[in-house]
């Protein structure tokens, strides 16, 4: 994973150098967090991805601030002192942002076409992979339509 390369590269960096807290956090939001959330519109979370990006997250802030699993701070606790989000909340609002920005662009553009795309041929055996679509509300995509309950 990029983020954990570019974590090792800053950690380094702001030990050498005292900083204070603000522009630790500065950094953190100009490199870390863009690291994590590169590419995040058209990703379909799973709740194991939800909990490594969460768990990545944590760990660089704990780092900022100097505590460490031991002190058994909670992540709320932390996200307080440093005033940062949740980055899967991040990331939702992200999506959503980026769904009506597509919802706007003409109708020749590609990005515009792929959510209509229907593939032919024949589905794999098994359960179906949980789709970009599906991870949205319905009423965000806008359509009136309730949720199906077999895809969710």
């Amino acid at each position: 994973m990029c983020y954990l390369g570019t974590r090792n590269v800053i950690t380094c960096h702001i030990n050498k150098i005292k900083m204070n807290k603000e522009t630790k956090l500065r950094i953190h939001d100009i490199t870390a967090k863009a690291a994590l959330k590169f590419g995040t519109e058209a990703w379909v979370l799973k709740k194991r991805e939800e909990e490594r990006l969460e768990a990545a997250q944590m760990k660089f802030l704990r780092h900022l601030l100097g505590i460490t699993k031991l002190d058994k701070k909670k992540n709320q606790c932390i996200r307080q002192k440093t005033g940062a989000q949740n980055i899967v909340k991040e990331i939702k609002q992200y999506q959503k942002k980026w769904l009506q920005h597509v919802q706007r662009m003409d109708t020749n553009r590609l990005p515009k076409q792929a959510p209509q795309c229907k593939p032919k041929g024949r589905r794999n055996i098994g359960r179906p992979r949980k789709r970009w679509r599906d991870q949205l509300p319905l009423e965000d995509q806008g359509t009136g339509n309730t949720p199906n309950p077999s895809r969710t």
